[in-house]
C-alpha cells in the first residue's frame, strides 16, 4: 500500500510539473504575443516559436500519424525485446521516418528540399567557395554585417565547417537543397542511436532501452529535419559517445581519438556546441574506470581534437577572431535589439516545445533520484555493473541529463541565444531526451509527445 501510495504521489507530482512546463508555454505566448503587437523587438511571429499561424495538413500527415501510433503501441516493448544492434538500427529507421514524415508536412518543397535554400542559408555562398583555401583565409573580412559582400545570416553565425559541409556534398554530385535536406535528416537521426550507445556504457542497457521510445518520438523531430542544427547535432552526440566508450574501458585507444576529432568538428560547426565540454565533464566523471585510466584517455583525446582546428588554422582561419566578429555581427542585427529580459525565460518555454512534457517531467524525477542518491553514483561497488542490476544506473543517468540541462542554462544565459533556440538548442535537448526512462507510463506519455510534435507542424509554419 506504501508503495502505491508513493506511486500516486510521484505520479501527481509529474502531472503538476507538466502543468507548470504548460503555462511557462502558455505564458511566454501571450507576453511574447504583446510585446511583439507593441514594439516589433522580438522580431519572430509567433512567440517564443520562429513560426507563424497557419494550420495545414499535407503528404506527411498520414504518414506522421502511423509512425506516432506504431511507436506508442509497440515501442516501449520491442525497445525491451529486440536485440541491441537491432534496436539501434530500428531508432535510427524509425526516427528518420519520423521526420521525414513531420516534414512532409509541410510538402517536400517547403518541408525538405527549400530549407536550406533560403537568403540566410548556407546553400547560397556554395559558389564563393571555388577556392576553399583562399574563403577560408579571407571568411572572418565578411562576418560583419556591413563588410563588402558580407556572408549570410547563419553562414556568418557559425564557423566554416558548417558551411564546407554543403560545399563537399556539392562537389561530390549531391548539391541543390533536396539532397542537403536528406543530408541533415539521415545524419541527424543517428544522433539518437549516439545518445543511446553512452547512455548504456555509462547507465546500462536497462535505462537505455527505456529511453529509446523517447529519443524517437520526440517534438524535436519538427526541428531536425528543417535545420543544419541536426547535423551539428549528431556530430556533436557521436563525440560524447565515443567518449562515453573511452571512458568506460571499450577500446580506448581508438574510441578517444575518434571522440577529440568530432568534438573538434563540432567546435568548427557552431560556436556555441563548445559547451559540450561540459557535458563531457560529466561523462568523465561517470565512467566505469578507474580515474587513473579515465584521465589516461585524455590525451588521446586531445591528439584527436587538434585535427580539425589545425587543418582550419593552417587554411587561414582564426577561429577565436571569427568568435570575436560574430559576437559583434550578432548585435549588430536582431540579437541587438530583442530583449533579454524576455528570451532569457522564453527560451525555456521554447524548449518545452522541443523536448515535450514527458521530458519535463523525467527532469523532475532525475532531479529526485540524483539528491535522494547521489551517493551511488561514484559507488566503487557498482562501477564495473552496467546491466540491469546496477542500483546506480538510475542516480548516473540523472547526473548525465542534468549536466546537459546546466550546459543549456549556460547558453541561456549568455544571452548569445535570444530566440530560434528551437533548433539553435537542437544538441542539447536531445541529451534531456533520456530523462523520459524515469517515467512509469510510457505509453501515456509518447502519446503526449506525438500529439504536441503533430499539433505544432500541422497548427503552425516553422521558420527552421
Amino acid at each position: 500500500m506504501n508503495r502505491d501510495l508513493r506511486r500516486d504521489r510521484h505520479d501527481r507530482r509529474d502531472l503538476v510539473i507538466a502543468l507548470v512546463a504548460a503555462l511557462l508555454v502558455g505564458t511566454a505566448v501571450l507576453v511574447g504575443a504583446a510585446v511583439e503587437r507593441a514594439d516589433g523587438t522580438l522580431h519572430v511571429r509567433w512567440p517564443p516559436l520562429y513560426a507563424h499561424w497557419d494550420p495545414h495538413v499535407g503528404p506527411g500527415t498520414p504518414a506522421a500519424c502511423a509512425v506516432a501510433v506504431t511507436v506508442v503501441a509497440y515501442g516501449p516493448s520491442l525497445a525491451g525485446r529486440l536485440p541491441w544492434r537491432a534496436l539501434l538500427g530500428a531508432v535510427w529507421g524509425t526516427a528518420a521516418a519520423w521526420t521525414f514524415a513531420l516534414a512532409l508536412i509541410d510538402g517536400w518543397r517547403r518541408g525538405v528540399a527549400g530549407r536550406l535554400t533560403t537568403k540566410y542559408e548556407y546553400l547560397q555562398v556554395i559558389d564563393r567557395f571555388d577556392a576553399i583555401h583562399g574563403t577560408l583565409r579571407d571568411f572572418t573580412r565578411h562576418i560583419l554585417i556591413d563588410s563588402p559582400d558580407h556572408w549570410p545570416a547563419h553562414v556568418a553565425g557559425h564557423p566554416p565547417g558548417a558551411t564546407l559541409t554543403f560545399v563537399l556534398l556539392d562537389r561530390v554530385g549531391l548539391g541543390g537543397g533536396a539532397w542537403a535536406g536528406v543530408w541533415c535528416v539521415v545524419v541527424g537521426a543517428t544522433a539518437g542511436v549516439a545518445v543511446l550507445v553512452a547512455v548504456r556504457a555509462l547507465a546500462g542497457e536497462a535505462l537505455a532501452r527505456r529511453a529509446a521510445p523517447f529519443l524517437v518520438l520526440a517534438p524535436a523531430a519538427v526541428w531536425m529535419g528543417t535545420s543544419a542544427d541536426g547535423y551539428f547535432a549528431s556530430v556533436a552526440a557521436w563525440s560524447l559517445a565515443l567518449f562515453a566508450l573511452a571512458v568506460t574501458g571499450c577500446k580506448p585507444r581508438l574510441s578517444a581519438p575518434a571522440a577529440g576529432l568530432l568534438f573538434g568538428l563540432t567546435c568548427y560547426l557552431s560556436y556555441g556546441l563548445t559547451l559540450f565540454a561540459l557535458i563531457g565533464a560529466g561523462v568523465l566523471l561517470l565512467g566505469r574506470t578507474r580515474v587513473r585510466e579515465r584521465l589516461a584517455v585524455l590525451p588521446l583525446v586531445l591528439a584527436g581534437f587538434v585535427v580539425v582546428p589545425l587543418l582550419f588554422t593552417l587554411a587561414g582561419f582564426d577561429w577565436w577572431e571569427a568568435y570575436r566578429l560574430l559576437v559583434e555581427r550578432y548585435y549588430q542585427g536582431a540579437g541587438g535589439i530583442r530583449p533579454y529580459g524576455y528570451w532569457v525565460w522564453a527560451n525555456l518555454a521554447c524548449t518545452v516545445l522541443v523536448v515535450g512534457l514527458a521530458t519535463v517531467a523525467g527532469l523532475r524525477r532525475a532531479t529526485v533520484t540524483l539528491v535522494g542518491r547521489r551517493h551511488e553514483v561514484l559507488d566503487r561497488e557498482v562501477l564495473t555493473r552496467p546491466d540491469r542490476s546496477d542500483p546506480a544506473a538510475e542516480p548516473r543517468l540523472a547526473l548525465l541529463v542534468l549536466t546537459a540541462l546546466l550546459a543549456l542554462l549556460v547558453a541561456d544565459l549568455s544571452g548569445m541565444s535570444k530566440a530560434e533556440t528551437e533548433r539553435i538548442w537542437l544538441p542539447f535537448a536531445l541529451w534531456l531526451l533520456p530523462a523520459g526512462a524515469f517515467l512509469p507510463r510510457p505509453r501515456t506519455w509518447l502519446t503526449a509527445q506525438a500529439t504536441l510534435a503533430l499539433l505544432i507542424n500541422h497548427l503552425l509554419a516553422t521558420g527552421w
